[in-house]
């Protein structure tokens, strides 16, 4: 396993008649003179390659629930250890995280964490999985695929959060090696994924339909409602026909209450009942599983049966209170299998959220209190 931190070579990559090197990771397709950045910022040309520039760096690490990610049935009420670095592929106006992934300086890593140090820290805080997110991993392809190889190895889950803008090659070795993913949706319109995000819609949609048609990996969707933008009921209608279509009514959807934040300082929050409206939109379209995110609000935060319409799993915020699955994942009143990851008894991290340090392998990680 690889221990090194800092500039490592990249993959996916060719050369062009102009002399410039073509990054393909994602769709963007940066063309790169010697010394130059991707847009992402932490892929770079050196020489005749590609390299990755913060393998082993991150901007931080907490234990959050899983439940924050947000992913509702895969493993409930567990821990997961959450990471990314700096940079991004994709330019959204509205970025809830940009310190750390608008951010083009090489200080925001500040903690090191080669792969084996993460897997051991997960293992000693008691963490079921490991999360790449905060930033999109796959702008860090190596670093996080070396992770989650060394995670797999001491029996920890990888969790992917991600915008789902990356090539078909790439897309295939990342997902190998991941066991659930919160692709975010960011809208259901080229128009808005070009001049709000910088990117396209359509190889979104391709990666969540191979993830969902091609691959084991167990999967939920976010779309951050901005009002004015990407709320109106004809958007969210085709929207939630297509994911119903394409994906399945299997897969839950999380509709999100934005903030002002980043370039949308000027929009005002989203209320609560274009929340509740999206939910009503994506379950008459037939998605069985719709969820609210951002409030609280029991009834729209809990898990209700398909088959039965009881309350499966009671959730507000993050915080489980209800379950009432049998040890199938399975309803105890009617038997109806609930999709999803379940493992048993639900876990009791419940809404904690903690800074974690990590120690080098030989030491113990230390959280931050």
């Amino acid at each position: 396993m690889n221990t090194h931190v800092g500039t490592v070579s990249g993959r996916y990559y060719s050369r062009q008649d102009d002399g410039r090197i073509r990054c393909e990771v994602c769709p963007r397709y940066c063309r790169l003179n010697d010394g130059q950045r991707g847009l992402c910022f932490v892929r770079a040309r050196q020489g005749d390659e590609i390299v990755l520039t913060s393998y082993g760096r991150s901007s931080g690490f907490c234990i959050d629930p899983i439940e924050k990610k947000p992913l509702n049935h895969f493993h409930p009420g567990t821990p997961v250890l959450s990471f990314g670095t700096a940079g991004c592929n994709l330019t959204c106006h509205f970025c809830q995280n940009h310190d750390m992934s608008k951010s083009r300086q090489m200080d925001t890593l500040a903690d090191a964490a080669p792969p084996a140090a993460l897997a051991e820290t997960a293992v000693r805080l008691g963490c079921t999985s490991v999360a790449y997110t905060y930033n999109d991993p796959v702008i860090f392809l190596e670093y996080a695929v070396d992770t989650a190889i060394a995670c797999h190895e001491v029996g920890v889950k990888n969790v992917a959060v991600t915008a789902g803008y990356i090539c078909a090659e790439p897309r295939a070795e990342f997902y190998a090696h991941m066991d659930a993913a919160n692709v975010d949706l960011k809208a259901f319109s080229e128009d808005f994924y070009r001049r709000v995000t910088g990117s396209q819609l359509g190889p979104v949609k391709e990666t969540l339909e191979y993830l969902v048609r091609e691959t084991d990996v167990w999967v939920e969707i976010t779309t951050l409602l901005i009002p004015g933008e990407n709320d109106s009921d004809a958007e969210l209608e085709a929207m939630t026909a297509w994911v119903v279509e394409r994906l399945g009514p299997d897969v839950p959807m999380h509709f999100t209450a934005f903030h002002p934040d980043f370039r949308m300082l000027d929009r005002e929050r989203t209320p609560p009942e274009t929340l509740f409206r999206a939910r009503n939109i994506a379950l008459r379209a037939g998605v069985r599983h719709a969820y609210v995110g951002n409030i609280h609000h029991k009834q729209a935060q809990s898990t209700w049966c398909a088959g039965c319409g009881g309350m499966l799993i009671g959730r507000d915020w993050h915080q489980l209170s209800d379950w009432h699955l049998d040890d199938h994942g399975g309803c105890v009143w009617c038997g109806t299998p609930l999709p999803g990851r379940f493992s048993g008894p639900p876990g009791d991290w419940g809404r904690r959220r903690e800074r974690v340090q990590i120690a080098p392998v030989a030491g113990p990680p230390q959280p931050s209190r």
